[in-house]
């Protein structure tokens, strides 16, 4: 069931589960892209290399990444637009879930030190890439039938 949100550009519009965890996700993607770019929170950020696995820059010192890596992870915050509707929402979500279980397969068949590494990975990101896929894909499994099929016929608010 869909529960009243009065956020900043849905005043009086009703969200669905999957719209709320796709717009979470999305701000969560977006805040580890920007912070992937600020040093201190990067360590060895002056070793940050555009991609591969030459890149000793590490997210909170645990999470190797590159400026490649960085934007992949601004680029995930297309959640908080997706969110608008409810089956978008619900794609980005799946979608998303399935190029982190991609992700962690890469992981696990490159080694860190191969040249094909060019994304870069280390074993906290395979860890991080498992726990995203499954949380992703819990999300999508928990919202894909919380939808007001009121709303999408009329799109004024019912009292």
């Amino acid at each position: 069931m869909a529960t009243r949100d009065t956020t900043a550009g849905s005043v009086g519009r009703e969200r669905t589960l999957a719209q709320k965890l796709a717009f979470l996700w999305g701000v969560t993607f977006l805040l580890v892209g920007v912070l992937g770019f600020i040093p201190g929170i990067t360590s060895n950020f002056d070793d940050m290399a555009f991609a591969g696995k030459d890149s000793d820059a590490e997210l909170l010192g645990l999470f190797q990444v590159s400026v490649l890596h960085n934007i992949v992870h601004l680029l995930f915050g297309v959640g908080i637009l997706m969110s608008r509707t409810w089956e978008a929402a619900k794609n980005y979500l799946l979608g998303s879930a399935i190029i982190y279980v991609v992700l962690v397969i890469y992981g696990l068949i490159t080694a860190q030190n191969d040249s094909a590494n060019f994304v870069p990975l280390n074993n906290g990101d395979d860890y991080l890439h498992i726990a995203l896929a499954l949380g992703l894909l819990a999300s999508y499994l928990a919202s894909r039938r919380d939808r007001d099929t009121s709303y999408d016929r009329d799109s004024t608010v019912r009292a």
